[in-house]
């Protein structure tokens, strides 16, 4: 049996999965590592944790398998996007943590830059907006505010999560990254296909520290760490990752993610569209030089509230007892909870404003709290699609194909069809990150079929159909806009 390796770090744990010749996951290996908060809207990783546990679940799922290396056709990389790493070329010591897509700490930067009215050309050239989530912003802290990084830039690269792992597997020879993970730097201009020497000039970036780009299913090199060499022949952001492993290939065609984060992505084929309702224009993938688009609409919390319920407040167990406990609230105590733990993502795009929660009486407990969580999600996921609906006709009647670990829950999923009146799709396989860099890492090496072939594999493992009144909808809706209207810090 030959399988692929496929990598997905992510941001609260890195796994390692082997998909078998018919792209089926057969064994998995996974591992958390800390969550660092030095300050009020801060989030780092230690560079050595993510590459410490990417390499051992890569031990341990070839172990589990009971493989060695020439059993692995090829290796597929998914990651975090824009998290951000800077290392030294020589030591390959970075030079500070990773931060994070969710820190805030460069708000103030974002903000100087909006004074000087430079936003319009950022989006106009890499269809993002002025925002702390994005790279660019970070790498210009870093080399700020570390001590001797200005001075020694030279003996320095930077990547995104994906451009440190290739350096780290291939033992340096790599500095590459691909197009879906540039898209997300706030440095690159998607309409060309190249990094923008203005834009990296208005941030005070030497563009020498910048990766080389490549194609999602392309040659990023080889790696020897797990044995044998094994070729690195797909890589892709993990939002872009899933869209793909949804076979979301063809114009108007949409797929949210449910992980730490929510992510809805919905395909515009060749067209760039730039959104009017502050959504994000961004490259879908890359295939044979050829740029595929896409509209995205980026939420920060949506996993992660349930993780804040378990390890924050302390009043689940497990993320499944969120379920169990929402199912059970008093359908007549309506709290909305904001989860503006590090600001608001689209369409609001408010970095300053912090969580909130509406409605609370004395009768309020754990089962109202659980409920209020997980439909926060929903209620922030018909925010995107509202949104989309206005820039694009393709939005007004599409099917939600819907991923990650939260589609676990039934519950949230009926709610969330409810609230969005429309059908959503859960696959078959749900570790649709992981597989779509699986699968251009399988067809970079002849080992998968291609977008054809791969969308005939998709399958269905349940469809939710809308089963809310307009009236109620509408309240419900209603009430969430009006509580996140009182969180934002512009109001």
């Amino acid at each position: 049996m030959k399988y692929v390796l496929g990598l997905d770090q992510g941001t609260t744990s890195s796994r390692a999965i082997l998909f078998d010749d018919k792209m089926h996951p057969a064994f998995i290996a996974q591992q958390e590592f800390e969550q660092i908060f030095p300050a009020s809207g801060w989030v780092e990783h230690n560079p050595d944790d993510i590459w410490t546990t990417t390499l051992c679940t890569a031990k341990e799922v070839l172990d589990k398998a009971g493989i060695s290396t020439s059993d692995i056709v090829s290796i597929g990389i998914t990651n975090q996007r824009e998290t951000t790493i800077i290392w030294d070329k020589n030591t390959g010591e970075p030079i500070y943590n990773a931060i994070v897509w969710q820190d805030r700490r460069t708000a103030d930067i974002c903000e100087s830059l909006k004074d000087r009215n430079l936003e319009p050309e950022i989006n106009l050239k890499t269809g993002l907006l002025l925002d702390p989530y994005f790279s660019g912003t970070k790498i210009k802290w870093l080399l700020d505010n570390i001590a001797g990084a200005r001075e020694n830039v030279d003996k320095l690269l930077f990547g995104t999560v994906d451009s440190f792992l290739i350096w780290k597997l291939t033992g340096g020879r790599s500095h590459l990254t691909d197009a879906t993970n540039a898209s997300r730097t706030m440095l690159y201009n998607i309409d060309k296909g190249c990094w923008d020497a203005d834009i990296c000039a208005m941030l005070d970036i030497p563009m020498n520290i910048l990766p080389e780009v490549k194609d999602c299913a392309a040659d990023f090199g080889s790696t020897d760490l797990l044995g044998s060499p094994i070729p690195i022949y797909g890589v892709a952001g993990d939002q872009q990752a899933a869209t793909i492993g949804q076979a979301c290939f063809k114009p108007g065609m949409m797929k949210s993610t449910y992980g730490t984060g929510c992510f809805a992505l919905l395909n515009t084929g060749d067209e760039l569209i730039h959104s009017k309702n502050r959504l994000l224009s961004t490259i879908a993938y890359q295939l044979d030089g050829k740029a595929t688009y896409a509209l995205e609409g980026s939420i920060f919390i949506a996993g992660a509230v349930v993780q804040w319920l378990r390890d924050g407040l302390k009043i689940i167990n497990h993320a499944s007892d969120s379920e169990t406990l929402a199912i059970n609230a008093d359908e007549h105590h309506k709290l909305y909870m904001v989860p503006a733990f590090t600001g608001l993502g689209a369409p609001y795009w408010d970095a300053q404003c912090r969580g909130a929660i509406f409605g609370l009486t004395r009768s309020s407990g754990h089962e109202e709290l659980c409920r209020a969580a997980l439909e926060s999600v929903g209620y922030q996921t018909r925010d995107l699609l509202e949104a989309m609906k206005k820039d694009i006709q393709h939005a007004q009647n599409t099917t939600l194909r819907v991923d990650g670990g939260m589609t676990s829950s039934n519950w949230a999923m009926q709610f969330l069809s409810d609230i969005l009146d429309a059908p959503i799709d859960r696959p078959t396989i749900t570790e649709t990150t992981a597989l779509g860099a699986a699968w251009l890492a399988g067809m970079r090496a002849g080992f998968y079929p291609d977008q054809g072939g791969f969308s005939d594999h998709w399958e269905l493992d349940k469809n939710f159909a809308p089963n809310m009144d307009a009236p109620t909808r509408d309240k419900f809706y209603a009430g969430w806009q009006d509580a996140v209207s009182r969180t934002l810090s512009n109001r």
